[in-house]
């Protein structure tokens, strides 16, 4: 079974314009980042791949925890994103994600588990999977014991 994924854009003017971005779920205005001499109007496309990185990360790593029936309480994650600029050439360079789960108790096995899972979410995302070569993607979880409210 294949699944297909279209988008729209429209853009106006030269390199410092801004273009109109549409999908079935998605309505942005995209432009070049201020931090690469753009205007910085809407998002981008380094913010739309770091994005498209992190969610599939996420929801994989979510839906691992899930078929391994950990309970958790919270999850949440911070990424960035590292491109480098060399002699006027731009390269996305690195992904740092940084999940943060939160679940109500947390023997050592569990927190073994959640570790490997968290490594899996990386190596088996279908994102991480098609940058995998051009993007090094770290992952640096962190787990939180929930307090007990007693």
């Amino acid at each position: 079974m294949q699944h297909k994924f279209g988008m729209n854009l429209s853009w106006s003017q030269g390199r410092n314009g801004t273009g109109n971005l549409t999908s079935t779920n998605l309505n942005t205005i995209v432009s070049i980042p201020r931090e690469m001499n753009g205007p910085g109007i809407g998002t981008n496309p380094d913010e739309m791949l770091l994005g498209a990185s992190a969610t599939c990360y996420l929801i994989t790593f979510a839906a691992l925890l899930e078929n391994a029936k950990i309970p958790v309480e919270a999850l949440s994650m911070e990424s960035e994103g590292f491109v480098d600029v060399t002699d006027g050439v731009f390269t996305y360079e690195r992904i740092v994600h940084k999940p943060n789960v939160k679940v109500p108790h947390l023997p050592e096995r569990e927190e073994n588990l959640i570790n490997r899972l968290a490594q899996k979410a990386e190596q088996t995302c279908m994102i991480s999977k098609a940058l995998k070569g051009n993007v090094h993607i770290e992952c640096h979880l962190q787990i939180e014991q929930a307090s007990d409210c007693q």
